[in-house]
């Protein structure tokens, strides 16, 4: 095991869990070797690597921002359950 010293009741404590001493136990146990795996990795020399964000590139594809014709007020309000005024009716909601 490293030299880690958590306190793996006050962790537990922190996250808002109740744990029992074997739980503890056992969780303390994986944790150190987490932390281990961590050391392990900071040892390594990535002066030549170049920082990502994610394993491979991310692109976003997007239509072209362009203006297309829209509906007319009378398409948009055909399938309107009610319509007042050439609006929208909708149920009140708030009193």
């Amino acid at each position: 095991m490293s030299a880690h010293s958590i306190d793996i009741h006050r962790v537990a404590k922190l996250a808002r869990l109740e744990l029992s001493d074997d739980e503890a136990t056992h969780y303390a146990a994986q944790l150190h070797r987490v932390l281990d795996h961590m050391d392990t990795l900071a040892k390594l020399d990535l002066s030549g690597v170049e920082p990502t964000s994610h394993a491979l590139p991310v692109y976003d594809v997007v239509r072209p921002d362009e203006a297309r014709p829209g509906f007319s007020q009378q398409q948009a309000l055909s399938n309107a359950p009610k319509s007042v005024l050439d609006q929208f009716q909708i149920p009140k909601v708030i009193e």
